[in-house]
């Protein structure tokens, strides 16, 4: 495990922590004035290798040769000039820090989003060492920057990754659906009416980056992925976006647990480790591996039965009703995956270069409307 401190004065900025992988939904924009909640757990940073932050370029001052050694093959709005680096923590996990006053403008709506660089200082000699980000719309998260403060290790404190074998013992996955609410409700806090259910912004942020994998690894030819919620939330836009034709590529669930996939099998769907960020490999090397964070992978693969129907009746003398709570509701809309988060991650591809695939991307915004994203 690791501390942080401030890089001019030495200065601890936080509580201990153990390293994670970056969550998919880190850069995430969900919908408009929703509030989500904390993107890192309790105790855990993860480090984003890229630059991130201010200040930024846009896509025409950059050479083209300069952003694919940067391994960004695509246009974009604009690329960082900021330090690689970055340290993301949960607001709750900082010590030893104050916020700077008047450094909240940018494009806030509800709160602050850090456009204009670090807005939270080192509380002992004032040296501006974080973003603190609770707008509407982002995951609320703290943004160590990484040229202000310096990682320690805490002695006795080490956390070993844990094997395959024990996660799948103990997390239980990201469920699909989940309630979210507006930010500022006038209603009585915590009150039923002030959420309603939707699809998970995490899984539409894993299937975003999912997705883009997927039609890499289809070379324009279509894909036909398991049915049930694997079809749910992939077949449609691969559907959409993908030509028809005779040679059919099939997508097959693998990962711990699941039985060994076939020789014929050439693109698997597989989880990534929730510490390393590692993705899972099978024994036989397979053409094309396509990650999915731990969570959702593992709900896909072995997903949570729904909670029983009330009944009526007289249960047994000794049998204890277990129907209070209904099934948790299930959203209105079709599944539609991240559209940015799907084009931060093809725009890193290589083979964006591809015409069909820089077609994709092009028309993005057409697609969006045609409602697969």
């Amino acid at each position: 495990m690791f501390v942080f401190v401030c890089a001019r004065c030495g200065a601890r900025l936080t509580v201990p922590l153990s390293q994670v992988a970056l969550p998919a939904h880190a850069h995430q924009k969900y919908g408009n004035g929703i509030q989500l909640p904390v993107l890192m757990a309790s105790g855990t940073f993860a480090v984003e290798p890229e630059p991130w932050g201010p200040p930024w370029r846009r896509w025409e001052e950059i050479r083209p040769d300069e952003a694919a050694a940067r391994g960004v093959y695509a246009p974009v709005y604009a690329l960082s000039d900021g330090a690689p680096g970055a340290i993301i923590i949960a607001p709750g996990d900082a010590s030893g820090t104050v916020l700077i006053p008047g450094r909240h403008a940018g494009g806030y709506c509800c709160g602050l989003d850090g456009a204009d660089g670090p807005n939270v200082a080192c509380a002992e000699c004032s040296l501006p060492v974080a973003s603190r980000i609770d707008d509407c719309s982002l995951w609320q998260a703290m943004w160590l920057a990484p040229n202000a403060v310096r990682r320690l290790p805490v002695d006795g404190l080490g956390t070993a990754p844990l094997p395959w074998s024990e996660l799948m013992a103990e997390d239980k996955g990201t469920p699909p659906f989940e309630p979210i609410t507006t930010w500022g409700s006038r209603r009585a806090a915590g009150h039923w009416s002030n959420y309603w259910w939707t699809w998970s912004p995490q899984w539409e942020a894993a299937v975003g980056r999912a997705l883009a994998h997927l039609l890499v690894a289809s070379e324009g030819q279509p894909v036909i992925v398991p049915g049930g919620l694997v079809g749910q939330v992939f077949q449609r836009a691969l559907n959409a976006l993908l030509p028809a034709g005779p040679q059919v590529r099939c997508v097959v669930l693998a990962g711990p647990g699941l039985p060994a996939p076939g020789g014929d099998d050439s693109i698997l769907l597989v989880p990534s480790h929730p510490q390393t960020g590692t993705t899972w490999a099978p024994a036989d090397p397979v053409p094309y591996l396509v990650p999915l964070p731990f969570g959702v992978w593992r709900w896909l693969a072995f997903p949570a039965p729904d909670l029983p129907v009330p009944t009526s009746g007289v249960l047994p003398a000794g049998v204890l009703r277990d129907d209070f709570d209904p099934p948790a509701p299930r959203p209105r809309q079709g599944f539609r995956a991240d559209p940015e988060v799907f084009r931060h991650t093809l725009v890193r591809l290589p083979s964006v270069r591809s015409p069909w695939l820089r077609e994709i991307l092009e028309n993005l915004t057409h697609h969006m409307r045609a409602g697969l994203f």
